[in-house]
C-alpha cells in the first residue's frame, strides 16, 4: 500500500528538524520515541500540535521527524516550522491559515557572540573608580 509522504524542513536556534508526514492516526514521534516521552513538557507539546489546530489535521496525519542540535525549546520550534512548511506541500489552501497564525515565519534570533573586554556579549566587568 503506497503512502503519499511529504518532506519538509524547519529550523530554530541551532536545532534543526527534518519531518515526514503521512496519513494516519495522529502520532507523533521524534527520534524514534513518541512526542510525550521525547519533550516532557506540556507547553512544548501544545506548541508543536498547533499546526494542526490552525489546519483542523488532528488526528488525521501521522509525524516522524528526526530533530538534531540545539536544546528542547529550539528543537520544538523547528519542529512546529517543518510540520507547518509539509503541511503545505500536503494542501496549498493551507497556507493563508498557517501565514496567519503566523507559524511560516522562521524565528531569525540567534545567540549573540561573546566581545572580548566584556563578561559576556554586553555584560561588562565591573567598573571601579579607585
Amino acid at each position: 500500500m503506497q503512502k503519499n509522504v511529504y518532506f519538509a524542513t524547519g529550523s530554530r536556534k541551532e536545532a534543526v528538524a527534518k519531518v515526514r508526514i503521512h496519513e494516519g492516526k495522529g502520532k507523533i514521534i521524534v527520534n524514534g520515541q513518541f512526542m510525550q516521552a521525547y519533550f516532557h513538557r506540556p507547553d512544548l507539546e501544545t506548541m508543536i500540535v498547533q499546526p494542526f489546530k490552525v489546519t483542523e489535521t488532528i488526528g488525521k496525519l501521522d509525524v516522524v521527524a528526526k530533530v538534531l542540535g540545539g536544546g528542547k525549546s529550539g528543537q520544538a520550534s523547528a519542529l512546529k516550522l517543518g510540520i507547518a512548511r509539509a503541511l503545505i506541500k500536503l494542501n496549498e489552501e493551507n497556507r493563508k491559515a498557517l501565514r496567519s497564525a503566523g507559524l511560516l515565519t522562521r524565528d531569525s534570533r540567534e545567540v549573540e557572540r561573546k566581545k572580548y573586554g566584556r563578561v559576556k556579549a554586553r555584560k561588562r566587568f565591573q567598573f571601579s573608580k579607585r
